[in-house]
């Protein structure tokens, strides 16, 4: 692959993020195992190969979970943002985890049949027409080949040659895995309990990912769209804007702008990172770079382009100071366009006369 398909390599982050996950997976896993059997009880006694299916489905349940709940936390409480970090490598796993269920399902209840097991798997049970015993294989085969596709086009390449928008509309598939795995749960293992633990963590993951979702929504409704019609908007005051920092301000089409203080002048470019949308306005500026916080690909924030031999590149925005408020137009130029830097206005820092000094 090219330079520009491989920007972002291993580092030290990475390894920690992926060994705090892999511990969590493995402390999951063992308590699963080795502390609830009996508090996990079910209406027929199971064997170990049930048991190590349930826990590994039970497993992704919890990862898909977390996974969803990360992005509505992060745009409530700006502390959840290192766990957007690398969180594809999350979803990697997670299919690893949902795999590993497939596996202990298909050899064991269907593999011991005169019958092809794949064949067995589609045809066992057929009956379509009833809530209780409703072929909740189906909704678990169609979670599996989302968190597939997820995994296989989680690479840069696949988010290069598909475009952001497209990759990012696909990665959508994550809300249909969801769903299908909460149906394939809600028809298969809480019909065959005894002692409801395991139902309250469904129920309490499940609602953990829809209120967070709707307290992200709200958030986002109660920041105040302008710049409709060519308007300029409202961003902040010029004693509100810090050297190094930016103000993000939302558009009316939804688009967000960040605009920066550097070396006491005004720039604005779009907020998403061209690699995976990444929130600009959270980074710093050095040497008029600002850095995405998610995965370091650096813009120009007076062009809004990568600096050599990277190729990518943001929408800029104009800004003007009117008065002791900072406004930008929505109206955004190419993507790479260079806009001169707008000067702060210096307070006046005059006594009035009479005043001691």
């Amino acid at each position: 692959m090219s330079v520009k398909y491989t920007p972002v390599q291993w580092n030290r982050n990475k390894w920690i993020y992926d060994a705090v996950m892999l511990a969590g997976v493995a402390l999951f896993l063992w308590i699963f195992l080795n502390i609830t059997p009996d508090v996990l009880d079910h209406e027929r006694a199971i064997n170990p190969q049930i048991h190590n299916a349930r826990a590994f489905g039970a497993c992704a349940f919890m990862m898909l979970t977390v996974i969803l709940c990360i992005g509505p936390a992060a745009r409530l409480n700006k502390r959840f943002l290192p766990l957007l970090y690398n969180r594809r490598h999350f979803g990697v796993m997670t299919a690893i985890v949902a795999i590993t269920h497939a596996g202990y399902i298909l050899n064991w209840y269907f593999n011991f049949s005169s019958s092809d097991k794949y064949v067995g798997l589609l045809y066992a049970n057929s009956s379509f027409g009833q809530i209780a015993g409703f072929p909740f294989e189906l909704f678990g085969i169609f979670a599996l080949i989302c968190l597939l596709i997820l995994a296989a086009t989680s690479h840069d390449f696949w988010l290069k040659f598909l475009t952001p928008p497209v990759w990012k509309r696909l990665h959508y598939l994550i809300y249909a895995a969801y769903f299908a795995v909460a149906a394939h749960i809600s028809l298969g293992i809480l019909q065959d309990q005894q002692n409801h633990v395991f139902t309250v963590m469904f129920i309490a993951g499940a609602a953990a990912v829809i209120v967070l979702h709707l307290a992200a929504w709200m958030a986002d409704r109660g920041d105040r769209p302008m710049g409709a019609d060519g308007a300029w908007v409202e961003v902040a005051r010029t004693s509100a804007m810090r050297e190094g920092y930016a103000k993000i301000t939302r558009l009316s089409n939804g688009d967000r702008v960040a605009i920066f203080l550097m070396d006491g002048k005004l720039s604005a470019i779009s907020n998403a990172c061209a690699h995976q949308n990444g929130p600009l306005g959270e980074g710093k500026i050095i040497d008029c770079l600002v850095t995405c916080p998610w995965h370091g690909f650096q813009y120009d924030v007076r062009s809004g382009r990568s600096p050599a031999p990277f190729t990518e590149m943001v929408p800029t925005y104009r800004v003007r100071v009117v008065g002791d408020m900072v406004e930008v137009h929505p109206d955004p130029k190419p993507p790479g366009t260079y806009i001169d830097p707008v000067p702060m206005p210096v307070p006046d820092t005059t006594l009035p006369e009479g005043e001691p000094a």
